[in-house]
């Protein structure tokens, strides 16, 4: 069959995409070898999708080239999809820090997407998966499982490897090399860190225990809640800093984020001074991370018995706790993947390959990865509607 756009990828890029295209009046064929459309969206946010973050800014993504992201960004803002939300009846609310949620079901922002392609005349195919790809006379022929399709316009919005329970494959960074593209080494980000050997040993049993940390590495840094887990840190604090972690960094938490640690263990020595350590700890941080503070590094004894020295170094070590990480979950639980079609060789403009035209890449299959929050959902919008306006 002829169309004007054939569109690897059903998730929310692929959708978008569709969406545009399809407005202004293209024949459009998203393909999708799930058995149904956005399954990231339907899981994302604990079932509610974390659909964008009203704070977007290009800072909040990581990519070899930092400025890529900011012309598709500046063309479709998170106000833009608030208006396609609201105008949709969609109920949604902030939770935090500019991240808004629907108020019921993540079901009903895919609803809204294939409402808004079937409105625009777009053709959506399910359980069909993609054999081959090739090129002849400047237009694509795609082989599926339901026949082949040509196109003089393929996008490619596969998405990346994080959640291959959900289907994801490594398929869009195959089909980048055979048109001569670079994939820059990819990783799992917005993941939990694991623990081994005795650096796990020292914290496995506290694993439900959670608490408001900020966490340093390689020069960035996120205040948010760290979790322990049967397997090391998790939490929104550990998934952010997880993009930026690599294997054999340390980290360094500060378990008192609010305040300088010395200082206000001075202040209790001058205020409890027969209180223990361990006691004025437990003040400050879950009695039971307190307790194992004390039991394998601090020691405890009244405070009275500090002199201000051994306080001031007592409060550096809880302003910058050392933690070394021994890996991570992987993709199995990553929320997204780091690295990918390098953006050096794509049109930030349009998405399109600078090496095969009529070639695009849009969404997560991109070396462009946003912080923790509902900026990869803001990525996948602006970047389908940047290719959506020209495919």
């Amino acid at each position: 069959m002829e169309w004007d756009v054939v569109i690897i990828g059903g998730g929310a890029a692929g959708l978008m995409c569709a969406r545009v295209a399809g407005l202004r009046g293209r024949r459009v064929l998203v393909v999708e070898h799930a058995n149904r459309c956005g399954k990231k969206i339907l899981m994302s946010g604990g079932g509610r999708c974390n659909f964008t973050n009203t704070g977007t800014t290009p800072g909040n993504f990581l990519s070899a080239n930092p400025h890529f992201c900011k012309s598709a960004l500046a063309r479709f803002t998170p106000t833009h999809f608030i208006g396609l939300v609201e105008q949709h009846r969609i109920g949604y609310h902030e939770k935090e820090l500019g991240q808004l949620f629907c108020d019921d079901s993540s079901k009903r922002i895919v609803a809204m997407l294939l409402q808004e392609c079937a409105d625009a005349g777009v053709t959506v195919e399910t359980s069909c998966s993609v054999e081959r790809i090739t090129q002849e006379q400047g237009h694509f022929r795609v082989a599926t499982t339901r026949g082949t399709h040509a196109a003089a316009s393929l996008v490619v919005a596969t998405g990346g490897l994080s959640i291959p329970s959900m289907g994801a494959t490594g398929f869009g960074y195959e089909i980048a090399r055979q048109f001569g593209h670079t994939v820059l080494a990819t990783r799992a980000g917005l993941v939990p860190l694991t623990l081994s050997g005795k650096h796990l040993d020292h914290y496995q049993d506290l694993s439900g225990l959670s608490l408001p940390v900020e966490v340093h590495c390689d020069g960035a840094r996120f205040r948010n809640q760290l979790l322990f887990t049967h397997r090391g840190i998790s939490g929104p604090g550990i998934l952010q800093i997880s993009s930026y972690w690599q294997p054999g960094k340390d980290l360094s938490i500060d378990l008192l984020p609010a305040e300088d640690a010395a200082e206000f263990l001075a202040g209790r020595q001058a205020r409890q001074p027969a209180s223990e350590l361990r006691t004025v700890l437990g003040d400050a941080l879950p009695k039971r991370l307190a307790q194992r503070l004390c039991d394998v590094w601090l020691g405890s004894k009244p405070m009275r018995q500090y002199r201000p020295a051994e306080l001031r170094q007592i409060g550096a070590q809880l302003n910058a706790w050392p933690m070394v990480p021994s890996g991570t979950e992987g993709y199995r639980t990553a929320e997204v993947t780091l690295g990918g079609v390098d953006t050096n060789e794509v049109s930030s403009s349009t998405m399109e390959s600078r090496r095969v035209r009529g070639l695009y890449f849009i969404g997560e299959v991109l070396d462009v990865t946003g912080h923790l929050g509902g900026y990869n959902f803001q990525w996948a919008w602006a970047s389908g509607h940047a290719a959506g306006n020209v495919v």
